[in-house]
Order: structure tokens, then C-alpha cells, then sequence
């Protein structure tokens, strides 16, 4: 496996956010799952990884692609598009995929997603609520978001919501 991607965070605590001119912002790591486009608190990263051989768990929950020895330690790889309800993927440059590691508790877990694409600001004044209809008609618990960038939106997502207590009784 090749090196792991660390991300450096920067001195200012991303979870409240980065005082910039006044203005607040949040910093954001960018990533794909099909055509679309999510951001996640950079507080929420642990660290970014290049997607590997996946040991597979009989009889684990759907969304559970398997486990991982990361540098000793047994991490459980999620199926994000899963998880999202999103279609499953087509076959495409599996060169880009990618784990994002996050702890939730005292739980390590990865997502698989099909690529990281940047890291990123964006200020409070450019985050939406979620639309109401959309809040009306699926599952929303997970959603923070809408991020509103010069040439394209970003869907943000709370990963910590994503696994949320009872998907944590699954992984245990």
C-alpha cells in the first residue's frame, strides 16, 4: 500500500471555524461519490488513505464493506454511497478512490468514497439550509448543508450523524 495522506490542519480550531476578514469560515475536505459533490468538516478527518485490499466480515451489516489493519489498528471501511442510499458505483479509476478516516467515540471507521478532491474554505454566508422539500421526503439527520462555491454546490454531510449511535451498535 502506498503512503498514507496525512492532512494538515491548521492551527485554528477547524471546528468552530476560520476568522478571515471577519468573516467566519469553515475548512472544508471535498470529496466525490458519483457525480456529486460533498464537503466535510476538516475537524471530522483523521486522516486520508489510499483505498486497499478490504478484508470482508460474514454477516456485517450492508453498508459494512469489511476491516482494515490500519498501522495496527483493526478500522472498519463503510460503503458511503451505501450508507447515503446512493446508487452503487460504475465501474471507473479506482486509482482515485479513497478512505477518509474519522473517530467517532472511540470507534476508528473509513469511508470509501471514489476521490478526494480538494481542501477548501467557505464562509457561513455561503451555506444554505437544506431545502425544505428535500427535508420532507428522505432522510436528512446526516445533512448540515448546502455550500454555495463560485461555479458549483457542495452537499455538506456530518459524518459523526452519518454514524450515528445505532450504526455504531452494528459495528460493534
Amino acid at each position: 500500500m502506498e503512503e498514507d495522506m496525512d492532512i494538515e490542519k491548521p492551527e485554528v480550531n477547524a471546528a468552530i471555524g476560520v476568522e478571515e476578514g471577519g468573516v467566519h469560515q469553515q475548512q472544508l475536505v471535498v470529496f466525490k461519490l458519483g457525480g456529486e459533490e460533498f464537503g466535510v468538516n476538516i475537524a471530522q478527518v483523521r486522516e486520508i488513505i489510499r483505498k486497499g485490499d478490504v478484508t470482508v466480515v460474514p454477516n456485517a451489516a450492508e453498508f459494512v464493506k469489511g476491516v482494515i489493519n490500519l498501522r495496527g489498528q483493526i478500522t472498519t471501511i463503510i460503503d458511503l454511497r451505501r450508507r447515503l442510499g446512493l446508487p452503487e458505483k460504475e465501474d471507473g479509476d479506482e486509482q482515485q478512490e479513497r478512505v477518509i478516516v474519522v473517530e467517532v467515540g472511540k470507534n476508528s471507521v473509513g469511508m470509501d468514497v471514489d476521490a478526494v478532491t480538494e481542501v477548501t474554505y467557505l464562509s457561513d454566508s455561503n451555506i444554505d439550509e437544506v431545502p425544505t422539500m428535500i427535508k420532507q421526503t428522505i432522510g436528512t439527520e446526516y445533512l448540515k448543508g448546502v455550500g454555495k462555491l463560485p461555479n458549483r454546490l457542495l452537499i455538506l454531510i456530518d459524518l459523526k450523524r452519518v454514524l450515528n449511535s445505532e450504526v455504531l451498535e452494528e459495528l460493534a
